[in-house]
């Protein structure tokens, strides 16, 4: 484990937490003005953070009438906030399952040049049957077959462009893809972008042992997060890697007032804003079961065997361990995952957020933490002007960037050619 931990803000539209959009605190016609993200970036680089993140999905969500949606392609966006921070890293996330790996590295190529090394991509497989029906499937394909697309895409989505004696084919010939190549947009500062990933199924979580370099994640105890820990870098491990270059960030949703009593009323007013509607529609979708004429007050009917998940197979495990755990009914459990769909929440003040986050670091559970600001741009202000500076004085956080690419800023070297790496061997 490094001496110090990492942070990164996962950015979504006027926050994570899903009533958002109708407290005062924010702007729901932000989610449209570039500025709006622009100025979150800078927030963000003001606090030292390593990086920067957005979700996204390929469709329309749920009820569009009770929640704002994610506008803008990320890597659109990104490329935007690029052009006003320096040192701030970008990462953005992109699915295998409805991109080709040619035209999606070059993507994040021109990503990774315009911001000076700063890239990362978030790799998902896209599970949801809306986003299936915009690229012409009639259902969601399986979990484990997205998994196996997911890697022949991560190995096929290479290449370099340079010195025409150095530039190489791909010449990648697999299951699912051809890819002749090379890639006509030269490496960058870092020489390839981040690799992120967030699952932690099964096949999730031996995908992120096998390429991940970040991974985002949902654990909700220091127990739970010591076994995931453990577990991803052991995978790690087994996959040739050094463990020590995977980093495990956990997300933690805060709340920050001056006294632990004013933050909780203040969770409170954004509690009462969630619409059950909207809600109830979200959870069918994680729990892959109609509940929109479930009475509230009820617990959980019986759920399905994780086996006949499509979708987010992690998240849905989480839920019913959350609402079995706690014995909650439906309108408690809407209510615990209104801030972040499961993340962990945490109301307290600055002193207490901090305290929080070393005892997740120092028990040997994160590495750092994805940052998810239930409203936007007052929660990452408040993150970054009042625990960060808590978290420097301790010597847990950096005080100054020491490095200018997004690997630099994650403890990892320059990435080099396979290219390369064979001459050199040839070399010696």
């Amino acid at each position: 484990m490094s001496h110090q931990l990492h942070l990164n803000a996962f950015l979504m539209g006027v926050g994570h937490h899903e009533a958002a959009w109708r407290h005062p605190r924010t702007e729901a016609r932000d989610v449209l003005r570039v500025g709006h993200f622009q100025e979150l970036a800078r927030i963000a680089e003001r606090g030292k953070l390593d990086s920067v993140f957005f979700a996204d999905g390929l469709a329309v969500g749920p009820r569009i009438e009770r929640n704002t949606q994610a506008v803008f392609e990320p890597i659109t966006l990104l490329s935007a906030m690029a052009v006003v921070t320096e040192r701030v890293g970008l990462i953005a996330t992109a699915s295998t399952g409805y991109n080709e790996p040619y035209n999606l590295a070059r993507a994040f190529a021109s990503l990774d040049q315009i911001s000076g090394g700063r890239a990362g991509w978030n790799i998902v497989t896209s599970g949801t049957a809306d986003e299936a029906a915009n690229f012409g499937y009639d259902e969601v394909p399986d979990h484990d077959g997205r998994y196996v697309r997911a890697a022949e895409f991560v190995d096929a989505a290479t290449g370099i462009f340079a010195d025409p004696s150095k530039v190489h084919s791909i010449d990648h010939h697999g299951d699912r893809f051809t890819v002749r190549g090379p890639l006509n947009v030269p490496r960058s500062a870092q020489g390839r972008p981040l690799l992120v990933q967030a699952g932690s199924s099964t096949s999730g979580k031996d995908f992120a042992g096998r390429y991940a370099e970040a991974v985002f994640t949902a654990q909700r105890s220091i127990p739970e997060g010591r076994e995931f820990y453990r577990e991803v870098k052991a995978l790690a491990a087994r996959h040739g890697r050094d463990p020590g270059e995977v980093v495990i960030l956990p997300g933690i949703v805060p709340f920050i007032a001056e006294t632990e009593a004013a933050a909780e009323r203040l969770e409170q007013e954004f509690t009462e804003l969630i619409s059950p509607e909207y809600s109830l529609r979200q959870l069918s979708r994680m729990l892959g079961l109609d509940l929109t004429d479930h009475p509230l007050d009820a617990p959980l009917p019986p759920l399905p065997p994780i086996e006949q998940i499509r979708g987010n197979q992690s998240r849905y495990q989480l839920v019913k361990d959350l609402a079995a755990r706690e014995s909650l009914t439906v309108r408690t459990l809407i209510a615990a995952l209104g801030g972040g769909r499961g993340h962990r929440t945490i109301a307290g003040t600055p002193e207490q957020i901090a305290d929080d986050l070393q005892a997740w670091f120092e028990a040997g559970a994160a590495d750092g933490f994805n940052v998810m600001p239930r409203y936007l741009p007052g929660g990452l202000i408040d993150f970054v002007d009042q625990v960060v500076p808590i978290l420097q004085a301790r010597g847990l956080f950096r005080t100054e960037y020491t490095e200018r690419t997004l690997r630099g800023h994650y403890g990892l070297g320059h990435h080099t050619s396979r290219f390369a790496s064979v001459a050199a061997v040839a070399g010696a």
